[in-house]
Formats: C-alpha cells, sequence, structure tokens
C-alpha cells in the first residue's frame, strides 16, 4: 500500500518554476527542497534503499543460520529510514521555515507517511525467520499513538508499544540498544544517521571525528550496519553548523558557503 502525495508535488513544482519569485529563500532550505525532491522522485534514491534492504536481507539469511542462545533482533530507526517524511521537510522548506517541533509533531500526529522503498517487505522477512524488531526512534511519547497508527497501516511487524521505544531523557540511543541486548543478539541495525549504529558518533563530534569513527568502523557498513540515505537533515547539518541551534538562516547560509568545494 503506498500513499501518494499531489499537493505535495505540486508545492514542489511549484517551488522549482519560482524560485526567481523567492528571493529569500535561504540557500538551506533551498538545498533542503532539492533534497525532497531527490527523495521523492529519483529512481536513484529507490534504488539505494532497495540495495540496503538487499543487503539486509543477506545479512538475516546468514545470522539465521547461526543461532546463538539469545534469540534474534533487527533494531531500527523510523524517520528516513522506515518511513518517509520528505512531504512535510518540503512543506517547510518551500515556506523558509526553520524545523519546528509543533509542525513536526502535527505531521507525525497523521500517521499517514509513506514508507522507504524496501523497508517493509525486508521487516516482514525478517519476522517471517522469526526475527524480532524494535523501532528505537527519538520520537517524543506525545507521538506515540500517531508513530503506531503510521506503522499499522503498513501492517509492519511487532509494531506495538512493547517494540516501540521513544526518545526519554536523551537523544544517545545506546541505553536503549543496551536494553534490547539483555534479552536478544542484535545481528543488524538500520539507520540513515551515523548514532543510530554506534554510541561513539554521541555527544555531537565534530566532523573531523564523525569522520574518524568511520573509517574505524568501516568494516561493519554492510554487515551489520544498514545504512539509509538522506540527503536532507541529520547530524552531518549539525555537525557543519558545530551543532549551534541559534544560528540564523542567514549564518547558516554563511558557514555553508565557507565550506562548500568549489571548482576553480
Amino acid at each position: 500500500m503506498k500513499i501518494k502525495y499531489p499537493i505535495a508535488a505540486l508545492l514542489l513544482c511549484f517551488a522549482i518554476n519560482s524560485f526567481a519569485q523567492a528571493p529569500n529563500l535561504s540557500t538551506a532550505n533551498a538545498g533542503k527542497l532539492w533534497a525532497s525532491l531527490y527523495q521523492q522522485r529519483a529512481a536513484e534514491y529507490k534504488a539505494l534503499c532497495f540495495q540496503a534492504y538487499n543487503i539486509a536481507r543477506l545479512r538475516i539469511d546468514e545470522a539465521v543460520k547461526h543461532k546463538g542462545t539469545k534469540p534474534l533482533a533487527v533494531v531500527t530507526d523510523i524517520d528516513e529510514t522506515l518511513l518517509d517524511n520528505s512531504p512535510e521537510d518540503a512543506r517547510a522548506a518551500i515556506n523558509n521555515q526553520e524545523f519546528d517541533a509543533k509542525a513536526w509533531k502535527k505531521w507525525t500526529a497523521q500517521g499517514i507517511a509513506d514508507t522507504v522503498p524496501g523497508a517493509p517487505s525486508f521487516f516482514k522477512y525478517a519476522a517471517a525467520k522469526g526475527v524480532k524488531v524494535f523501532y528505537i526512534t527519538n520520537r517524543d511519547e506525545d507521538e506515540r499513538a500517531g508513530t503506531l497508527k503510521n506503522l499499522q497501516l503498513y501492517h509492519l511487524p511487532f509494531a506495538d508499544d512493547a517494540h516501540l521505544i521513544l526518545k526519554t531523557t536523551t537523544s544517545s540511543k545506546e541505553t536503549r540498544r543496551q536494553e534490547v541486548l539483555k534479552k536478544y543478539n542484535i545481528v543488524l541495525l538500520c539507520g540513515d544517521n551515523l548514532a543510530d549504529f554506534d554510541a561513539l558518533y554521541d555527544n555531537h563530534p565534530s566532523e573531523e571525528n564523525r569522520e574518524a569513527t568511520t573509517q574505524k568502523l568501516r568494516k561493519q557498513f554492510g554487515t551489520k550496519y544498514i545504512v539509509l540515505p538522506n540527503p536532507g537533515y541529520g547530524d552531518f547539518e549539525g555537525a557543519l553548523f558545530k551543532f549551534n541551534y541559534k544560528l540564523t538562516p542567514a549564518q547558516k547560509d554563511s558557514v555553508i558557503r565557507a565550506n562548500i568545494k568549489l571548482a576553480q
């Protein structure tokens, strides 16, 4: 079952045809608009998602052949790993708006986000192989009802309170992963942001530290860590702005222009 977004598509078409009439659109939001367009329309985006989940299936097949004493589990993020929030991202970008928790929660409460290509079939496949699925997300507790509604819309396995683990006191997912590890062998982690995988990415590491950590963990990607593409937002953006969430759009634009590589 797929949900279409004709309004979002029309907004994107309007945006693309009217950049000249929107001189105040920030560089950052113009980029986010194109990122949403890529996520919604590019066959290459879909191919990358299928590639990720095809590899994930292979890893599940390997894991069930070598079961240990603990039952097996997959831990997955939700946003841009399983559910596609690009219509909300595009709405904010085209209106030149910064992230707003109230607007975001209005979107998640509806429980209508489409799925990331390949995601539903993979998680159903894992469940059919006897692997539990835990959804560890940084959505807040007051988003539980809308999130469950959205997961259940696609008949995703283990879409219940026991397997949906929301943010409590910290955005770090390490403690929540460790809770799952007490009873299960986590054979695979799926996410779009590197902090979805390892605590080494917690505590706002710099771009240099993120790069070094990724080099250190390079053998885990495609084996235990399955990364989904998300060009719109994430800690890569926070690291670029040194996690200063008080920067104005003009200040963000200055940082982007100062750090982008340009041909001579």
